[in-house]
């Protein structure tokens, strides 16, 4: 058994940087950095509700914890060569797997459940995530040990060496307090925001001997018992697959709405995408839908390595890939089509405020941050 905590930089516009490469915002002012209380307001209070965790977390065997079998999706492989894209007579290789690029027959083909399967999932044999021989090394060991691992590129990983946050252990591995950190070279994209996607939908990927993950944003600091979590959200009552509600929206076309709104990213981009999602019959949430919510709060992934939900996950960067970087848009749609063999626990938003305390963005407890006080207690 296996917990993995991956930490993935989405820094908000008050901060200069990101996980995935280091970025000034035009939309920031020149005391963004700073907290929101010293620029004349202050956040609103989060609700937050009592968690049920286990009393007693010494008495978790999770040894004895049986793993969900595999009874519709018992094989899964992934599209390893670079396909060219034909177009009017002319061929192209398509960009990090052919996620965005294949025919749309083959996109709506790989919604069908089969006992086998065979998907593109980002990574071909020519777009690998780059990683050293240590890392790899250490990601094989994680079918026998509880690894935390910080996935970060290039950009970010100097940055943290010129503030002297980074150390090397015995093995040649790059470690920040008690996360060990894995460069990813060669990311496919000019956009963060996809770049962030990898390391979020595509653990299975990096780290196929896992069998359970919990990813977290950087934006918040963890402060409950991995394995409580694991137990809590999952083993409790025999789920494979957490995510929390959004504290705000049930609908994917009303989140669709609001980031316009907020301008998270292209108008036209985000349209395009809810009129095919409209066009393939998925309808506004309502009550009457079997699920509470097609909108997560996606901040966080607590999820059993099944084939299903591998699946999911690469159907669900498929969309991210061929549509917007908002994951919260493609979320229910992935779930829509894959119907009721898909089953997930959407769990409280208030619950989901108090696994965490929001992690300031301004730049001292960034260095703090980053300077051993990651505690996963």
């Amino acid at each position: 058994m296996i917990r993995i905590a991956l930490y993935s930089d989405t820094w908000a516009c008050q901060s200069p940087l990101s996980c995935f490469s280091v970025i000034w915002s035009s939309r920031c002012s020149k005391t963004s950095n700073f907290p929101d209380m010293m620029r004349g307001y202050a956040p609103k209070p989060r609700k937050r509700c009592p968690i049920p965790f286990a009393k007693d977390p010494e008495g978790l065997v999770h040894s004895k914890v049986r793993r969900t079998p595999d009874r519709l999706v018992k094989g899964l492989s992934y599209i390893m060569e670079d396909e060219p894209d034909v177009n009017n007579g002319s061929q192209s290789l398509p960009p990090f797997g052919g996620g965005g690029q294949k025919r749309w027959f083959e996109r709506g083909e790989s919604f069908k459940l089969n006992t086998t399967m065979k998907v593109h999932c980002g990574f071909t044999r020519s777009s690998g995530a780059g990683m050293t021989i240590a890392d790899m090394r250490y990601v094989k060991g994680c079918k026998k040990l509880f690894c935390f691992v910080m996935l970060v590129d290039e950009k970010i990983l100097s940055l943290m060496k010129y503030r002297e946050t980074v150390e090397e252990d015995i093995h040649g591995g790059l470690r920040a307090g008690i996360w060990r950190l894995i460069p990813l070279k060669h990311l496919p994209y000019n956009e963060t925001r996809r770049n962030e996607e990898i390391s979020k939908l595509l653990i299975h990927r990096l780290i196929p001997q896992a069998q359970y993950s919990i990813w977290v944003s950087s934006k918040m600091v963890l402060v409950a018992d991995p394995l409580l979590i694991l137990e809590r959200y999952l083993w409790r009552e025999g789920h494979s697959f957490a995510i929390s509600q959004h504290g705000y929206h049930h609908s994917i076309y009303e989140e669709a709405n609001a980031s316009k709104r907020r301008k998270k990213y292209s108008r036209p981009r985000i349209d395009a995408q809810m009129k095919v999602y409209q066009s393939e019959g998925l309808e506004p949430w309502s009550t009457k839908k079997r699920v509470i919510s097609d909108v997560p709060e996606a901040s966080i992934i607590i999820r059993e390595h099944t084939m299903l939900n591998n699946l999911f996950s690469c159907l669900w960067f498929n969309e991210v890939h061929l549509f917007t970087p908002l994951d919260q848009l493609s979320f229910g749609y992935v779930a829509h089509r894959l119907g009721e063999a898909f089953k997930y626990f959407m769990f409280p938003f208030c619950e989901f405020n108090s696994l965490f305390e929001l992690h300031s963005h301004s730049w001292d407890r960034f260095e703090m941050r980053f300077g051993g006080e990651i505690n996963v207690a």
